[in-house]
């Protein structure tokens, strides 16, 4: 499929998950895909299976959460192949807790990565897609928000939080450079079977999780990577804002 063959594609948050589904998809259909994490061996593993299967990938490890870093992945990438039309910023972490448990730690990591992390990507890569759609070229932002921007969840609160303005910044941004060419979609999942569960520690939040996996099929990766594919394959003029996708039993 060569759908994206003149796509320049970045993923953050590419080591596992929806990142990891999305960058191999992306590059199915044609695009070359920037793969963008801290786990570097995982991001490699990433890359050498996207190659084997005839596509075209390089692997960069970045933490969002570090300007510089973000900075220099991004100069890497217009060196080699030009500015970037696509961009998935994917980076994320939910850590559930009880507020009244004053745990800052984990407030402060959600906020770091969620919000300024994600704000970072953007910081970094604009000037890129603004290039990109001077030249005339398609191009995309897309964010990764969730389900609970708009809804309510026990021990949610500050990861909630951060995803709220995930989405409300999107709606500012699409103001901002969809006159300019550069569409801005923000993608809301509800419950999607990724790595993140598997940090939770507080008990409250894996008993909800426990319970909801009890009556609800979760989202796959691969089914929130092919809304990412379809934002990404719109006809130019075309500019979907706000995507939830959510498992079909799964009510709110």
């Amino acid at each position: 499929m060569t759908q994206l063959s003149n796509r320049v594609a970045v993923i953050t948050g590419a080591s596992s998950g929806i990142g990891r589904a999305t960058a191999k998809l992306l590059a199915e259909r044609g695009a070359k895909v920037a793969v963008l994490a801290r786990r570097g061996d995982m991001l490699e593993q990433l890359v050498a299976e996207i190659r084997a299967a005839g596509g075209t990938a390089m692997a960069l490890t970045v933490d969002v959460t570090d300007q510089a870093s973000i900075d220099n992945a991004a100069a890497t990438i217009e060196q080699n192949w030009g500015p970037a039309n696509l961009v998935f910023n994917n980076a994320g972490v939910m850590l559930p807790a009880s507020i009244e448990a004053r745990e800052t730690a984990p407030w402060e990591q959600q906020i770091d990565l969620n919000v300024t992390g994600a704000t970072r990507v953007i910081s970094a890569f604009v000037p890129q897609l603004l290039k990109s759609a001077e030249a005339g070229a398609t191009v995309d932002l897309i964010n990764t928000s969730s389900i609970a921007a708009q809804n309510i969840y026990p021990y949610f609160a500050v990861y909630s939080a951060t995803k709220a303005y995930v989405s409300h910044m999107t709606r500012h941004l699409r103001a901002e450079l969809g006159p300019k060419n550069v569409r801005v979609s923000v993608i809301e999942p509800g419950c999607t079977d990724t790595e993140l569960q598997g940090h939770f520690q507080f008990p409250g939040a894996i008993a909800w999780l426990e319970g909801a996996r009890q009556t609800i099929t979760f989202l796959k990766p691969e089914d929130v990577a092919e809304v990412v594919g379809f934002l990404a394959t719109q006809p130019k003029h075309v500019n979907l804002q706000q995507v939830v996708v959510m498992p079909t039993n799964q009510a709110s």
